[in-house]
């Protein structure tokens, strides 16, 4: 490890010279000539006086240097039976001739378009039209409720929305458009216009405002790239679980696009023409990054996939689409590979695809455990990279850095901070805690490019959520640890640690003993409210398909398992078998509702859940149990 602490050291000691360096990556319409500055409350601010365009720099640029005719997207549909490649210069075309069409709506440099669509190349298409014109975007991911589409249309302001008539979920049609019209109906603010694209799956009829994605392209003049500051907002991107008022991540554009490219080649070790999938989706920010606009800017194909992990067709999928699109790396969440390990426990379909291609395989969105690691890595000939990020940093936080200097890995460790960000572990007397103390993990300023510039229409919230807790950092709102190598350990979000009689617990270590068992596929620890204690385990979870110990056995092992490797101070008493776990779209437990069921508190169901039946088989699984206070007060939505 000899290049990685001489780069890192250089990030965190002389940041304008790392920068300015990495900033040669894209292609400027004018370099700045300032690289870090600061606002009135003494936030980093990155490149404020360069200029350049996003779109041209992941596209009109690949086009000019000769890269045209290379596959940009890989579009593989499974749940419409459909495939398509659009080649850079295709993609170049499209998108200047749909952001011609949004110009003649009245669309420039400035205005907000909110974009609700699902995983088609329409969506990649409208956000870099906005790009294209200087326009700011805000993706709602497809199928977002109607009172939370109206939050999000309320708080941005656009001046136009564009959706898709449909989204396919679990192989079922979703028309959007009752969707769209409720949310309207709800929201003060009224766009100008909606652009709708018609889908085959699902018509509709078109009322005053609203337009035919096919007739405004038709009608359109090409529109040419607008020039931007450095520190224009690209785009505004809601955080999931908000409650009240939805929380907007403003993301610049010279930076984070500086973050993205460097992040392509020192974090992905991809070089321009390889072929990136990520599986997830564009309403996420993994999808703002690493299928829109990353790949692309660092002149590789990305792969777009409208369809799961498991039933769209089988537990085969990732590895077809690896083997088809010759994938060089490869990035998803936990619960992708826990919902085919489910499936799938002994791989049965990996041997069906050649994946030889494959050279790296990276996992973030939540805490990757170290059961699902250890399958991983014992399944596949590649490295298996946890790393770890947040919507507010746009990119990668700490990960393994093949790149720069591939390293061993550890189950359970993010590895070690990604140059630029100088990672901190803080005790509640806010001093630096020593090896293996568990604290709160903080980034002290400046903040590396990329990462959020604010909360749209609220300074003093971005100031107040992140920067004061521990002036001169930001919290991230996550404990952890290092260990004495200075491996960053991501124990979970802080409010994950509990306290049971006095002794401070956490719920990350527990769920990987129980997780560590044969029979088990997922599961969730969360404390409960106790009289005497203050808080109690409880364990939910999900056994594997085809186990066959039966519950009471199950139940036996885990309880004797958490005894036996962390303790009796545990107090690990009570599990509860369950069918499935409530979880947002993008695959997190919602670990915070499952404890208002138990401490019988009144719960709202979040827009991002993916599915809101499973709340209420959780909760009867619970008062069945006696779990806490959860015969108290039923789930409310």
């Amino acid at each position: 490890m000899r290049r990685y602490p001489q780069l890192y050291q250089q990030s965190i000691e002389q940041p304008e010279q790392f920068w300015a360096e990495q900033a040669k990556r894209i292609p400027w319409m004018m370099p700045p000539t300032t690289v870090l500055s600061y606002d009135e409350q003494q936030h980093a601010r990155w490149f404020a006086d360069g200029e350049m365009n996003l779109c041209h720099a992941a596209l009109d640029y690949h086009v000019d240097q000769g890269r045209g005719e290379q596959a940009a997207i890989f579009w593989d549909s499974p749940v419409t039976q459909t495939e398509q490649t659009i080649t850079y210069r295709q993609l170049r075309d499209r998108v200047a001739a749909f952001a011609g069409g949004l110009q003649q709506l009245g669309v420039v440099k400035g205005y907000r378009v909110v974009i609700y669509m699902p995983m088609i190349p329409e969506a990649v298409v409208a956000m870099y039209a906005c790009a294209r014109l200087g326009a700011i975007h805000s993706v709602v991911f497809g199928g977002f409720a109607p009172h939370e589409l109206a939050a999000r249309i309320e708080d941005a302001a656009p001046k136009v929305v564009v959706a898709a008539s449909c989204g396919i979920e679990g192989g079922k049609v979703v028309a959007y458009k009752p969707i769209i019209d409720q949310a309207l109906a709800l929201s003060p603010h009224q766009p100008d216009a909606c652009i709708i694209k018609v889908r085959a799956e699902c018509d509709v009829e078109f009322n005053e405002r609203e337009y035919d994605w096919e007739a405004v392209v038709s009608q359109a003049t090409p529109a040419d790239c607008v020039p931007v500051k450095g520190t224009d907002p690209l785009y505004v991107l809601y955080t999931s679980g908000t409650t009240g008022k939805p929380k907007g991540i403003v993301r610049d554009t010279a930076g984070y696009a500086v973050a993205l490219a460097y992040s392509m080649e020192a974090i992905y070790a991809l070089a321009p023409g390889d072929v990136f999938f990520t599986a997830s989706d564009v309403g996420w920010v993994v999808g703002h990054s690493y299928i829109v606009y990353g790949p692309l800017l660092h002149g590789c194909s990305t792969v777009l996939y409208e369809g799961k992990p498991v039933k769209t067709p089988d537990a085969g999928s990732f590895w077809r689409l690896i083997e088809k699109y010759n994938v060089t790396s490869f990035f998803s969440a936990p619960t992708a590979f826990r919902a085919i390990k489910k499936e799938d426990p002994d791989a049965q379909w990996l041997s069906k695809y050649d994946i030889s291609c494959l050279k790296h395989l990276y996992v973030a969105g939540e805490r990757l455990d170290p059961p699902t690691y250890h399958w991983l890595d014992d399944l596949l000939d590649v490295p298996v990279i946890d790393h770890w990020w947040q919507t507010e940093t746009g990119w990668p936080i700490a990960a393994n850095l093949p790149g720069i200097e591939p390293m061993p890995t550890k189950a359970g460790s993010a590895t070690v901070p990604v140059p630029g960000f100088n990672v901190q572990v803080l005790n509640r007397d806010g001093e630096q805690a020593a090896p293996m103390e568990q604290g709160s993990v903080v980034i002290k300023q400046p903040m590396p490019p990329g990462c959020l510039t604010g909360v749209w229409g609220d300074p003093k919230r971005f100031h107040s959520a992140y920067m004061a807790a521990f002036p001169g950092y930001y919290l991230t709102g996550d404990g952890g640890f290092f260990d004495e190598q200075g491996y960053l350990f991501i124990m979970g979000r802080t409010d994950d640690v509990i306290n049971v009689a006095g002794h401070r617990l956490s719920t990350g270590e527990m769920e990987e003993v129980v997780g560590g068992h044969p029979s088990v596929a997922e599961c969730a620890v969360i404390g409960v409210h106790d009289d005497l204690k203050g808080q109690l385990p409880v364990g939910l979870v999900i056994p594997k398909d085809g186990y066959t110990e039966g519950e009471e056995a199950l139940e036996a092992a885990l309880i004797a398992r958490v005894r036996e490797q962390i303790g009796p101070v545990a107090c690990f008493k009570q599990v509860i078998v369950v069918d499935r776990l409530p979880k947002t779209r993008s695959g997190k437990i919602l670990r915070k509702l499952l404890r208002n069921l138990a401490d019988g508190q009144e719960v709202g169901i979040p827009s991002t859940i993916d599915d809101p039946t499973s709340v209420d088989d959780v909760h009867r699984a619970m008062c069945d149990h006696r779990i806490g206070r959860a015969n108290e007060t039923p789930p409310h939505a």
